[in-house]
């Protein structure tokens, strides 16, 4: 079997982050979003990986994630054409490359507790044209929901209903026979203009034979900066043990409590207390400071004389502000530095662009 992952899009509720980076390469736990991605497809079996990526981002996306062979598996990249047009457009994209097969459609986004390996066992073992995964929501009619029939059988899914018939959204787990491209076919756009894949699953409902199954534990889509915060500690409370190593040096004066992973290079030096929770990537530098549960930080970041807590902190990022931060994400190489060390002394200077959010 093949897999298709869904890695575009413009993420603009997650600007201004999402300015130079793909959504899907935002730091999570010290990885790229992705990775953990792809760490589940390969567990469940499959090593052979299609990652539908914007125009103009197949370098960027192959720098950050190479060819597949750190995590066991082929990586091929295509770029997407003829604009964003919905999620089924987007395996329609890759009609070339999955014509003919069975195949696993992942949304990039989308991160959940354990493993996907069972939805991918019952669908081959039943000989299942299509398998969908759900998730019992607060706001279903933000995404696609399965409405039942009496029996407890599918009836359709619905994309975004304002009166939802259900309680569940369906996932960006999607798991399709060689007919996909036959029921993309049947299905015309939205009034929002999008190829809808609730339509290609309405289309399976009623010309095959679909499996559904419930998503226990947590299913995070990562839309928005609250999502990712929250996302990065639920996949810090899913890491084995052993994940939290100390490959860097520790101050004799330093203190480090709990779950806590430090990279190669990295230095917890005087006055550091470091509470886990924490993924600290390599060459960082932490003085004086506390990190507090569920913080990531990347590579080659500085925090000295400041307090940062349930935080992503990207590559190269420094924070020297006499403040404790909280809630927040401080993208690649930016700085959060103290009103004190500059003149004058008083109120606060800020170069702010454009979609950010600050809090004084």
């Amino acid at each position: 079997m093949k897999a298709l992952i869904a890695a575009g899009g413009r993420a603009t509720r997650l600007r201004p982050i999402t300015w130079t980076v793909n959504k899907h390469l935002i730091p999570l736990a010290g990885k790229p979003m992705l990775a953990h991605v792809i760490e589940k497809i390969v567990e469940a079996g499959i090593t052979d990986i299609y990652v539908n990526v914007n125009p103009g981002e197949l370098e960027s996306m192959r720098a950050s994630l190479g060819d597949g062979s750190a995590f066991g598996a082929k990586l091929t990249y295509l770029e997407q054409v003829g604009g964003a047009k919905g999620v089924a457009h987007v395996v329609a994209n890759a009609e070339e490359y999955l014509k003919g097969e069975r195949f696993l459609f992942f949304l990039g986004d989308n991160i959940i507790l354990g493993s996907i390996k069972r939805f991918v066992e019952r669908f081959e073992k039943e000989k299942l044209d299509c398998m969908l995964a759900f998730s019992r929501v607060k706001d279903p009619q933000r995404f696609g929901v399965p409405e039942f029939n009496a029996d407890g059988s599918l009836k359709r899914v619905i994309e975004k209903p304002s009166n939802p018939p259900s309680p569940y959204a369906v996932t960006g787990i999607y798991l399709y026979d060689t007919r996909f491209f036959d029921a993309f076919r049947t299905i015309q756009p939205s009034p929002r203009g999008e190829f809808e894949i609730s339509d290609v699953n309405s289309w399976y409902v009623s010309n095959g034979r679909v499996g559904y199954e419930e998503i226990t534990g947590w299913w995070k889509d990562t839309g928005t900066p609250d999502a990712l915060l929250e996302g990065n500690a639920l996949i810090m409370d899913d890491l084995p043990r052993e994940t939290f190593v100390h490959d860097g040096d520790v101050a004799e004066d330093a203190k480090v409590q709990g779950l806590v992973k430090i990279g190669k290079g990295s230095v917890v030096g005087d006055g550091a207390l470091i509470r886990g929770p924490v993924v600290i990537g390599a060459n960082c530098k932490l003085e004086n400071c506390y990190v507090g549960p569920y913080t990531s930080i990347g590579e080659g970041a500085v925090i000295e004389n400041a307090e940062v807590e349930h935080s992503i902190i990207f590559p190269g990022a420094r924070i020297t502000a006499q403040k404790r931060i909280v809630n927040s994400i401080v993208g690649a190489n930016a700085t959060v530095s103290d009103v004190r060390d500059s003149l004058p002394r008083t109120g606060h200077q800020m170069i702010i662009g454009e979609n950010s959010a600050v809090e004084l």
